[in-house]
């Protein structure tokens, strides 16, 4: 999209280098075409993380300069010129320029339990642009909003609805085809639902909102496991303390069958996974349906334990924060049971601050430890996933698990690998 009419003059002058341009003209910042805000999902929110400037000839990858530009509000990080619309890891001549800016910034939150705003991003170009010609682009002479704006693995979702045949309620939901999808091959399926804090009728909050469903979404993870990715969107709290569950979950499992009937899906490598309210309703899809998951990450959930011990013979990876005032016990009780019961429960002590390759080797030695287990049950020590600055009171590590818990690459690969 043009925002104002072109308009260059021919002027003589050096090119960077001191050599003489073959193609002088100098284009005005009005030239350029437009401007797209990009965000990513981060462990609690979704940010804007980078604008894309999009030129109308192209920019030469060596001459790009970060000063060249401004973002109102926001620290732009690095610039690179791209020969497409999206963040790279290497700089190449093309008609887009890539500011990428500070997650950290005040202005980057565009969706978090507190905050629901637009993705803004108001670009300055305050310094010459040189082209691949040698024509140049003098800076903008007022800012430029974007008119675009680019979610990253969020836009790979489609929205669909399913009516229940059972119920004849209406369920909205995100899925995830694989990219390349081949009908003569088959893929896993993994089913996250959500907590309670995002009940409600926009079906994208399930995404936005932390990693449960964006992470096996992700490249990396797609790379390795190509694999469809169910995000429901509930409109009703899908469980509670008192270990029951609306009628959702289980019109997710119909809905879970409707799939297999239309796309290449394997009924033996079928995943559940879910935080908080999410969590429960795993547990409770699981007792009910105890052949229907291969296996399921259950993260900051709980459930009352004396129902638990058809889950003893089940794949289960437990994620649990010592600060969650109600899963760490509730968790507890349950390993307790499954134990009782005939389960082969490893246990692990992790602080929630580690870094990648510190998590890595957490996952690796539980596997080790556990080579006979079929369940892992990993804590996270008591004030290592509260950030700072944060109340640590009424055990609020709960809602600071899942930000941690799945970005773990490795519990994630781990649930790939079961099969029923």
């Amino acid at each position: 999209m043009t925002l104002m009419p072109a308009t260059a003059r021919a002027q003589s002058g050096p090119t960077p280098g001191g050599a003489q341009a073959i193609n002088s003209t100098v284009f005005h910042g009005e030239d350029i075409k437009s401007v797209t805000a990009v965000t990513e999902v981060f462990g609690r929110s979704q940010r804007t993380t980078a604008a894309i400037v999009e030129y109308d000839a192209p920019i030469g990858s060596g001459m790009v300069d970060a000063n060249a530009w401004t973002v109102a509000g926001r620290t732009v990080m690095r610039a690179y010129a791209n020969d497409h619309a999206e963040k790279a890891a290497e700089e190449r001549d093309g008609r887009f320029v890539v500011l990428e800016l500070d997650p950290e910034d005040d202005g980057a939150v565009t969706y978090a339990p507190d905050v629901e705003k637009p993705a803004t991003v108001v670009v300055s170009q305050v310094a010459p642009v040189h082209a691949v010609s040698g024509a140049t682009y003098a800076p903008t002479e007022t800012a430029i909003i974007n008119t675009r704006q680019t979610n990253l693995i969020v836009d790979d979702f489609q929205q669909f609805r399913f009516t229940d045949p059972d119920t004849g309620l209406l369920l909205t939901y995100n899925l995830y085809v694989p990219k390349d999808y081949d009908q003569s091959k088959s893929y896993p399926l993994v089913l996250f639902m959500h907590d309670a804090g995002v009940t409600g009728t926009n079906p994208l909050r399930t995404l936005q909102q932390g990693l449960g469903a964006v992470s096996f979404a992700s490249p990396e993870d797609q790379e390795k496991h190509p694999a469809f990715v169910l995000a429901p969107q509930y409109p009703v709290a899908i469980a509670n303390d008192a270990s029951q569950i609306s009628d959702y979950p289980e019109v997710t499992v119909r809905l879970i069958r409707d799939l297999t009937t239309r796309y290449s899906i394997d009924e033996g490598r079928l995943y559940t996974t879910g935080q908080s309210g999410g969590c429960m309703a795993s547990i409770a899809l699981n007792i009910k349906y105890p052949d229907f998951f291969a296996a399921s990450l259950l993260v900051a959930g709980q459930w009352d334990a004396a129902q638990v011990a058809p889950l003893a013979n089940k794949k289960l990876w437990i994620i649990v924060s010592q600060d969650d005032a109600k899963a760490y016990p509730g968790m507890n009780a349950i390993a307790q049971v499954l134990e009782q019961n005939g389960a082969e429960v490893t246990h692990a002590v992790w602080d929630g601050r580690s870094d990648a390759a510190a998590f890595q080797n957490a996952v690796e030695t539980m596997l080790n430890d556990g080579s006979d287990s079929n369940v892992f049950y990993a804590a996270f020590r008591e004030g290592t996933v509260i950030p700072e600055g944060v109340n640590a009171g009424g055990g609020s590590g709960h809602v600071w698990t899942w930000p941690i818990a799945y970005a773990i690459p490795g519990v994630r690969a781990w649930l790939f690998e079961q099969r029923k």
